[in-house]
């Protein structure tokens, strides 16, 4: 029970800092390494994404692709977000981090 108590505690954490990424941009690496750029317009509990104004970084190998204007992506096919480095607070994301852990050892 305390590790799912914790997973979704984590969740949580990751959950309201996409929120705050709202209308940025960013680059999505799904498993199966295609790679998506756009204007995240919004993360729901599961980190399910939806994005605007999308491009693939490899256009080439994903032809079908940029007919695309808008996509949702499943949380779960996620591998990386790559955020714009100016717009993350690592002094938050470090101290929201270490509460975490705090409460994690209770």
């Amino acid at each position: 029970l305390a590790v799912t108590l914790a997973c979704r505690s984590l969740f949580q954490l990751f959950y309201s800092f996409f929120k705050s990424l709202v209308g940025k941009d960013v680059v999505v690496e799904l498993k199966n390494d295609l790679s998506i750029c756009g204007t995240l317009h919004s993360v729901d509990q599961y980190l399910n994404i939806k994005l605007t104004d999308i491009s693939v970084t490899d256009p080439e190998k994903y032809p079908h692709m940029l007919s695309v204007k808008n996509c949702f992506i499943r949380g779960s096919v996620v591998r990386y977000v790559q955020l714009p480095a100016d717009e993350v607070d690592t002094q938050l994301l470090q101290d929201a981090a270490r509460k975490e852990a705090m409460q994690q050892k209770q």
